[in-house]
């Protein structure tokens, strides 16, 4: 359909024409299409075809306008996890070089403690060496005495245990050539005397000796002193008396023994026998040999006089050899003190070691009697307590023997 818009202009009517004219199916009057209707057809198609190009091209736009927007989300996201396999990978490193550390650490530890464990191994059996040895020459002993004690009976007596019996111009002689020498000159024992017959050591007091000689990294010796066993002769077997308080405190502390001092017998020890012994005038080092003596950790050594000119100063420090770490008194200190595996040497005058060693001995009765290897009545295991509790009453004294009486 034709449109057709008049317009006045200029007083002259004039007809405007549309620039895109709808085609005509038909020809007014009746006539038919003619080359105007074919050409409108044209355009209209090709205006049809322009607007959807116009379309199509706004669709492409907003298209990879919305990819572009999905592809900068996506860079984004793909930075974000960069960064977080960045700090993953980071921290498998520093893992791995933990690991690593630890590992080495690990192994450079065990072959420590197997190096330890080999050193340690060997130095015991060394020591079970060395103790073998000494029971092999203990038992060797054992057997004389038991063979000197069997063989002396009443109708028959061994004159080399009863020195009495012998003539008067043999017992002297006897006094140097036969005899216990080894016990005379462990303990330091006083000779005996010209107008006395020497007196034989009781079995019980030699044996436990021998044994305690043999125990393994202790230097202290145990023996029987002949000048305490003329002192008990004098005395006689029947002026003794039992305290009925004690006994019953040792009675109640022989049905489940202990070292632990919580038992009202080893407390009573403790305070009257060994606390006084081993109160020093240097109370931290006195605590400290007090716990070496407890767990059985103390060493006793005589020093070489030779050697005593050259001390270091190290060792001056901790008493030195004229001057008693535990007392702080200026003597000639011929021993010295050793408190564990790993301490330091205190050198001690003679005084402080008889105190030391009377309280070894006490402890080294005990733990042998917690063990069970005193195979006597509760009577004898009382007055063998007893006799060591006057050793330490007569050391903490300041009474003492010397090698040379």
């Amino acid at each position: 359909m034709q449109q057709q818009r008049v317009k006045l202009w200029s007083g002259v009517p004039q007809r405007l024409v549309d620039l895109d004219p709808e085609p005509k199916s038909r020809v007014e009057g009746g006539g038919q299409a003619g080359p105007t209707s074919g050409r409108d057809h044209g355009d209209l198609s090709r205006h049809r075809s322009s607007s959807l190009e116009i379309k199509e091209k706004e669709i492409r736009e907003k298209g990879s306008e919305i990819l572009r927007e999905q592809l900068d989300a996506a860079k984004r996201e793909l930075k974000l996890k960069d960064k977080e396999c960045e700090r993953l990978s980071q921290v498998r490193n520093q893992l791995e070089q933990e690991l690593e550390e630890l590992t080495a650490s690990l192994f450079e530890e065990a072959h420590k403690m197997v190096h330890e464990a080999n050193v340690k191994q060997a130095a015991a059996e060394k020591q079970l060496k060395e103790a073998q040895g000494k029971i092999d020459v203990l038992q060797a002993e054992v057997t004389a005495l038991k063979t000197l004690v069997l063989t002396s009976t009443p109708s028959s007596p061994n004159r080399q245990l009863h020195p009495q019996l012998q003539p008067s111009g043999t017992r002297g002689a006897y006094k140097h050539v036969g005899g216990h020498v080894r016990n005379k000159s462990a303990s330091g024992g006083f000779p005996p005397s010209p107008g006395k017959p020497e007196p034989s050591s009781p079995a019980v007091p030699a044996l436990l000796s021998l044994i305690l000689c043999l125990v393994p990294g202790q230097s202290v010796s145990v023996t029987f002193d002949r000048c305490w066993q003329e002192q008990g002769e004098e005395l006689g077997t029947d002026s003794r008396q039992m305290d009925s308080v004690l006994y019953a405190e040792f009675l109640m502390w022989k049905e489940n023994p202990s070292v632990e001092h919580s038992s009202a017998f080893l407390s009573r020890i403790y305070r009257e026998d060994i606390g006084p012994c081993l109160s020093f005038t240097r109370s931290e080092l006195s605590q400290l040999v007090q716990s070496a003596v407890e767990n059985n950790s103390l060493t006793i050594e005589p020093v070489a006089m030779s050697a005593l000119p050259m001390v270091k100063a190290s060792a001056i420090e901790c008493g030195g050899p004229k001057k008693c770490a535990l007392s702080g008194i200026s003597r000639l200190c011929q021993h010295r003190i050793k408190l564990g595996d790993k301490g330091s040497y205190y050198y001690i005058s003679p005084s402080s070691r008889t105190r030391i060693t009377a309280v070894c001995n006490f402890f080294t009765y005990i733990r042998y009697i917690q063990q069970g290897l005193v195979r006597h009545d509760a009577e004898q295991m009382f007055w063998e307590v007893m006799r060591l509790r006057r050793e330490m009453t007569v050391a903490k004294l300041g009474f003492y023997l010397t090698d040379q009486g």
